[in-house]
């Protein structure tokens, strides 16, 4: 197995409690007033978010959208994994629509829905990561890739977490993804009846080759639903990424 979990793994063990509890879907799970238990919104097959409650750094909502496998950080992605991101990108953005309005906890639509259920004012959405060697000190796990999503301001972070936060450490989705793209595509709009804006489209530049016609993209992370249509888009003879980590039974929390 890639990425396995590892043992002790913070991380890990919410991954695995979510698992156990549920199914893939969303959750509006009911804790007692003042639990700090993490409050898991969705779980599928490569994330798992969860709403910080113990030590948010917004008062108006921060989630952490974890990665199932034990990924140690930003640098084992490649452009094969560039759907991942944009799911990543979708799942802030519908989740935090949800935290925005009281009367609903918790997004009950599929997060892959097209429609929008909530006409939120987006601007104040910070989707991204912390970059090592910065961490937030109150989420101190650094070798399991998660990435965080919060309502600025960052009022409840205070002056030393939030450098964290700032542009100092912050590591914006859509700046990543851009970049990952840059290596293997200069286009900003997908040809064909559409014409959509590349950054709209969330395999652009996931496949990178020689001139010779030899296909290098690398293993992707995620995992492929062939009934709902997404196939992997490594080449069979592609080697899958993997982890030196041994394999552990599943974490409680």
């Amino acid at each position: 197995m890639a990425f396995p979990p590892k043992a002790g793994c913070p991380m890990c063990g919410i991954v695995a409690s979510a698992a156990e509890a549920l199914p893939n879907s969303p959750r509006s799970p009911v804790f007692q007033a003042g639990s700090t238990q993490p409050e898991v919104l969705w779980r599928d097959d490569n994330f798992t978010c969860y709403r910080e409650k113990a030590n948010p750094v917004s008062s108006k909502g921060h989630i952490v959208i974890v990665f199932n496998l034990h990924v140690p950080s930003l640098y084992t992605l490649s452009s094969s994994d560039l759907p991942l991101l944009s799911h990543v990108k979708l799942l802030g953005k519908k989740l935090l629509s949800s935290l925005s309005t009281p009367a609903s906890p918790a997004y009950h639509p599929s997060v892959g829905s097209s429609s929008t259920p909530l006409q939120t004012d987006q601007s104040a959405f910070r989707i991204g990561f912390i970059t090592s060697p910065f961490k937030d000190n109150k989420i101190p796990v650094t070798d399991h890739l998660h990435a965080h999503a919060y309502i600025a301001p960052a009022d409840l972070a205070g002056w030393w977490r939030g450098i964290a936060y700032s542009s100092v450490a912050w590591y914006a989705i859509d700046d990543l993804i851009a970049e990952i793209r840059e290596e293997t595509s200069n286009n900003r709009v997908r040809s064909g009846q559409n014409n959509r804006p590349i950054d709209t489209v969330p395999d652009a530049g996931a496949r990178k080759g020689t001139a010779d016609g030899r296909e290098l993209t690398d293993a992707g992370l995620a995992v492929a639903d062939p009934e709902a249509g997404h196939l992997p888009l490594t080449p069979t003879s592609a080697p899958p990424r993997t982890s030196s980590h041994t394999e552990i039974p599943p974490l409680r929390v």
